[in-house]
Parts: structure tokens; sequence; C-alpha cells
């Protein structure tokens, strides 16, 4: 599967403040945020329930594999939404980085993806 995913009993505001907290505990800033909901109602004038793309990035990982792989930053940083379930409860995501990964063709940065999907995992399971 192509990601990694955990439904959370907590509103998706609470399960933002707590994805950030629980990926700071393993090494990830937030450097970039989406709010999906807002963007397509202004752009195009649609509704959608709230969703928000987080970008996650560890830069230690993030500059090995520049240094084995200088196009990755196509696959940077690790996308993660919050999707509202509507009932009270929050679905957070992450790409499976080792799945992800694979189609680059590169040996040298699975090392990498494996690390980083044991503690994006350990994020996950911490919610």
């Amino acid at each position: 599967m192509y990601y990694i995913e955990k439904n959370v009993n907590m509103p998706i505001e609470k399960a933002d403040e707590k994805v950030r907290e629980a990926l700071k505990e393993v090494g990830f800033g937030i450097i970039t945020e989406i709010d999906m909901q807002a963007t397509l109602k202004k752009k195009i004038d649609k509704d959608i329930k709230p969703y928000k793309i987080l970008g996650a990035c560890n830069p230690n990982f993030a500059y090995q594999a520049i240094q084995e792989e200088e196009k990755i930053g196509i696959m940077l940083p690790c996308n993660v939404p919050l999707i509202d379930n509507g009932d009270g409860t929050t679905n957070v995501a992450v790409m499976n980085p080792v799945t992800a990964l694979s189609i680059v063709g590169n040996d040298k940065i699975i090392p990498f993806a494996e690390e980083v999907k044991v503690l994006l995992e350990k994020a996950l399971n911490s919610l």
C-alpha cells in the first residue's frame, strides 16, 4: 500500500496539534501547510469537508537523500493529510516512503526510506 493511516478519536483541529507534536518527537518539522477546504472554496467555489495537508520534513534524511538522488525533491516533503471523518474523528495518513521511493530506481535511498517509515509509523502510533 502506498500509505499508512490511522483514525484518531479527536476533531481535526486537535489532531493537527497532536500530529505536529508527534512528528516533532521523531525529528520532523512542518514546512508547508495547505488548507484544502479553504483553497478549493476560494479557487473554484467548491465545498469539501475539512481537509488539511501538512508537509513534514526531517532535514537530516532530506539532506542524505538529496546527496544520493538529486531529483528526490519531487517526492519532498512528506505529505500528511488530515481528513475530517465527519463524526468527531480524523483520518491521518502518511506516504509509505519505501513504496513511494522504490519507483526512483536508486537502491541507495531505500535504507533512508526504511528509516523514515519507522519514524512515521512511530509518530502515527503515538497518536
